[in-house]
């Protein structure tokens, strides 16, 4: 089993990068295998709306200058998804919000690629607005007719500087819980 994790943070090594590597470490002590993606901070562009992933129905986008072809094909190819973004502005990054629109639109082009996976959204936060930025990749990911996986709280973490995300204990808890519960599901998924 694998689970990939699309990194929409444009910071390397930030806090986003540090809560994802916390649920990996739970999945990983499963036997559970795991891949980190670096979206954020790469160039993406937005759905354009053409319409031909539809019409093609090759399991890509037409845009093919950036990696989301390749996100895709690492979301087709997992058992699960995590999707990790900061808070901007009280929703996710651009280069997220563009992973779901494109995604989701080659996905339901193509027989619903992600149907039935378990998913999960992860999100570090300053202070406000990470209820909106879980909610906009959690509508995602049920729109893709995927298992959602929650822990103990909301999936978000507090921190502004990177590693401040470390000193909110329940968060990263809460980060453990997440890695438990995605190990559990996929195991009875596979069953």
């Amino acid at each position: 089993m694998k689970v990939v994790a699309i990194n929409g943070s444009p910071r390397k090594g930030g806090n986003t990068e540090i809560i994802l590597k916390v649920v990996f470490q739970e999945l990983e002590k499963q036997g559970i295998e795991t891949e980190l993606v670096q979206l954020g901070g790469k160039p993406v562009r937005g759905c354009m709306a053409c319409g031909q992933c539809f019409k093609n129905k090759d399991k890509q986008c037409i845009i093919k200058d950036d990696m989301i072809n390749e996100c895709i094909a690492k979301m087709e190819e997992a058992d699960g998804i995590i999707l990790g973004s900061p808070v901007y502005f009280t929703d996710v990054t651009t280069e997220m919000k563009a992973l779901i629109d494109r995604a989701g639109f080659v996905s339901r082009a193509n027989g619903d690629l992600f149907k039935h996976k378990a998913g999960a959204a992860v999100m570090a936060v300053r202070r406000g607005g990470a209820t909106h930025a879980f909610d906009t990749m959690n509508h995602f990911l049920h729109y893709m007719q995927m298992f959602l996986v929650g822990g103990t709280y909301w999936n978000m973490v507090y921190g502004r500087e990177i590693g401040e995300v470390e000193n909110d204990k329940e968060g990263m808890l809460n980060m453990k819980v997440i890695g438990e519960n995605m190990a559990w599901l996929l195991k009875k998924i596979k069953d």
